[in-house]
């Protein structure tokens, strides 16, 4: 029998696929149909379907007309593959010490654990498509983040991940409030309104203090990278090479906002030392 990290991962990798195919329809009437190249329109074949395998066996490459593949299909499995097996763990194994869950000791584990384990792949699942499709096209689907804040509400009014409290259900609202208040003011050129729908969900999924934490590391994470990019752009210049960033270049904000929330959630970090003033309080 294969151990269940092994099944998670199995199971993380073939999630990311269909990932893959939600980040490339998103617009279209349906997510079903059979995959084909981008480049030839050639029909794949169950053996060209295997998450990873599949990439690496035709060396990146389709059979067909010999075009290259893009990175992002093995990166997406491996990426969703990853941060399952990470919750999987988190939640009933390795984390223990840290992790606040009443589950994060118990093994095997209860099939009335399940469900909260699901909802928790669920909502990270809709974060990667966000932050990949973000990546590419500079925007965030309605459908995806529509989908976060839903789930995230919805798990609030269970109390998935805590208690339900006033401050809770007011954790969404004002932290999207700064960001619609960007957007407004700059009618969208400092800011996606997108970004502002963003961090309704994370407050109300990671709650007041835990929200703020992650939308402060994700500005410090953004201005780090913001700064290495143009950097980097004075480099390329030298040797002629054709991409040039400046600090008017625009840049995704969404995968940072994720990356700030992902980080918070699983280490815990206590950002300025908030909930330090809380407890004191």
């Amino acid at each position: 029998m294969l151990p269940i990290q092994l099944l998670v991962f199995i199971f993380g990798l073939i999630i990311g696929s269909f990932l893959n195919v939600v980040i490339l329809r998103i617009g279209e009437k349906s997510l079903f149909g059979r995959s084909g190249c981008m480049s030839c329109g050639k029909k794949l074949r169950w053996f060209e379907l295997i998450p990873v395998f599949s990439f690496l066996l035709q060396k990146g490459k389709c059979r067909q007309c010999g075009n290259k593949i893009s990175w992002q299909y093995p990166v997406v499995e491996i990426l969703t593959a990853s941060i399952f097996l990470l919750i999987f763990n988190y939640q009933f194994l390795i984390f223990n010490a840290n992790s606040q869950s009443e589950f994060a000791s118990l093994y095997p584990i209860p099939y009335t654990l399940y469900p909260h384990l699901i909802y928790l792949w669920v909502v990270f699942s809709i974060l990667i498509a966000i932050t990949v499709y973000d990546i590419h096209h500079k925007i965030i689907p309605d459908v995806l983040v529509f989908l976060f804040v839903g789930v995230s509400f919805i798990g609030l009014l269970f109390g998935v991940l805590g208690e339900i409290t006033w401050t809770n259900l007011l954790a969404g609202p004002i932290l999207a409030t700064p960001f619609a208040l960007l957007w407004l003011i700059s009618q969208g050129k400092w800011i996606g309104f997108g970004d502002a729908k963003l961090a309704l969900g994370i407050g109300w999924f990671m709650g007041l203090i835990d929200g703020v934490s992650s939308i402060i590391l994700a500005f410090w994470i953004g201005a780090v990278f913001g700064i290495l990019l143009v950097l980097l752009s004075k480099v390329n210049t030298l040797f002629f090479l054709k991409k040039h960033f400046t600090i008017k270049s625009e840049i995704p904000f969404a995968p940072f906002l994720i990356l700030g929330m992902v980080l918070i959630f699983f280490f815990g970090w206590d950002i300025l030392g908030i909930k330090l003033v809380v407890s004191s309080w």
